[in-house]
């Protein structure tokens, strides 16, 4: 059966970025030291923190630590690295879970399939197809229980093992010839991989953020910097001001409705070397309250842009309250081939089009067949009511911030307070949206999920 149509709450964080133009020689240099000099200092803080082990959260010793580096930096920055190593430790330790629930699935597999004989069936499990493959599994079956046994060793006592600056890079550097890279460029990488200039946001702090503070009157951003580089300050209080504004285009009016009312955001100053570029990026939390429920969309009487996944495009057409089709269909080409970014780049640019024309057409909400694309590329046709392995399917509906949605969703939104990130469950750092930074477009506000009849309308007693 097909399930009840339900709501999936809108993402719990939004993340902006705006390049810092117009660096001077002076910026670029105050920034690097600050970064290294704080990047150091973190490091040697995660180390100790992965020394401690898997212990209760009362007994990581996180106040001695940040007790340690408030001398070398400051309250606020200390107070940022110690929850960045928190987080980057429970991280490793959910990775390695993750992997070793993986290893187990993939030996169990390769396990059930040996004891059967070559070229024969037992059941559902089908033997290898000859003794070459048999012996080709049995290797590859014992490297796996190594590596299992790696993995449990690690949980056991507590220790992943973690590469400040991404362990891709660091193996880079042993193969330089094949990646064109020269050792001063990967230098470059790996120096800009490691610096630390992240600065968690309050509420009731200027604007916010009392480390790194963007004043929305006119861009200006300053920076406190650690004690002994307190010599490079030109501001009061050892802060020091970049030459360069901040503008965010991207989902100002939220932003400027933050710093406005100095509740908490978070910023991130990041350089990439192979552009040359800063860039400067703010986040925060959202409101936790639930979107409006199917029935109000229902009651709403607006109307809805149906979407059929197919194996190369999307097939959208626009509904009106009861379900009937309105007007002619539009089709979306959707090329899911080739490598996995450009597959999400098209995947996003597929997902734009489908919002800018629901936004065209006024509809409150997007239903959505939700059947897996590795399906719809297999069957390459339009499935009604199950999928291609008889698995009940399900509609899911992106709703569109009209004037009335938006209006709800402003009366349900309550402030939260406290700081960027309030409770040890929510994300390091939020997802940012599916569209363009660079653009001033909203995402839509929530996920639904529905039903639809064979006759392709919507039930009037069960949906939206």
């Amino acid at each position: 059966m097909i399930a009840a149509p339900f709501t999936v709450a809108a993402p719990c964080g939004a993340r902006i970025r705006d390049r810092l133009k117009d660096l001077t020689a002076a910026d670029v240099k105050v920034l690097t030291l600050v970064g290294e000099h704080l990047g150091h200092h973190q490091r040697a803080d995660l180390a100790a923190r992965f020394r401690t082990g898997n212990v209760p959260a009362r007994q990581t010793g996180r106040a001695g630590r940040k007790k340690q580096l408030t001398a070398v930096s400051s309250s606020r920055w200390a107070g940022a690295m110690t929850r960045v190593s928190e987080d980057q430790y429970q991280l490793s330790m959910r990775c390695l879970i993750d992997e070793r629930a993986g290893l187990r699935c993939r030996i169990r597999k390769i396990e059930q399939r040996l004891a059967v004989a070559c070229g024969h069936r037992q059941g559902r499990v089908r033997g290898y197809a000859d003794r070459a493959e048999r012996w080709q599994k049995q290797r590859h079956l014992s490297k796996l229980q190594a590596r299992l046994a790696v993995v449990e060793q690690q949980i056991d006592q507590g220790r992943p093992s973690v590469t400040v600056g991404g362990r891709q890079l660091a193996s880079t550097r042993h193969r330089l010839a094949e990646t064109g890279l020269t050792e001063a460029d990967w230098r470059k990488r790996w120096d800009a991989a490691r610096l630390f200039l992240t600065a968690d946001g309050e509420s009731g702090a200027p604007h916010g953020n009392y480390t790194i503070t963007v004043d929305p009157a006119d861009g200006s951003l300053t920076l406190v910097l650690p004690e002994p580089l307190r010599y490079l300050a030109n501001a009061p209080r050892g802060r020091y001001r970049l030459s360069c504004t901040v503008t965010f285009h991207h989902r100002r009016p939220e932003w400027l409705d933050r710093v406005s009312a100095h509740r908490a955001v978070r910023y991130d100053i990041v350089y990439d070397p192979a552009r040359d570029r800063w860039y400067l990026d703010a986040s925060w939390s959202t409101s936790t309250t639930p979107p409006p429920s199917p029935e109000e969309i229902r009651a709403s009487g607006a109307r809805l842009l149906a979407v059929d996944l197919n194996a190369d495009h999307l097939a959208a057409i626009v509904l009106d309250p009861h379900g009937n089709p309105m007007g002619e269909p539009h089709t979306i080409p959707l090329e899911l081939t080739g490598p996995t970014t450009t597959r999400d780049g098209r995947l996003r640019a597929a997902i734009t089009r489908l919002i800018a024309r629901a936004h065209e057409h006024d509809c409150a909400a997007i239903v959505i067949e939700n059947l897996g694309f590795a399906d719809a590329r297999a069957t390459g046709r339009e499935t009604m009511g199950r999928g291609r392995r008889g698995k009940a399917f399900r509609r899911t509906v992106a709703q569109i911030p009209t004037a009335h949605f938006r209006e709800r969703l402003r009366s349900m939104a309550c402030h939260q307070g406290g700081k960027t990130r309030p409770r040890r469950s929510d994300q390091l750092v939020p997802l940012p949206d599916l569209k363009d930074r660079s653009r001033g477009h909203q995402a839509p506000n929530s996920l639904v999920c529905g039903q639809l009849t064979d006759t392709g309308q919507l039930p009037q007693e069960r949906y939206t």
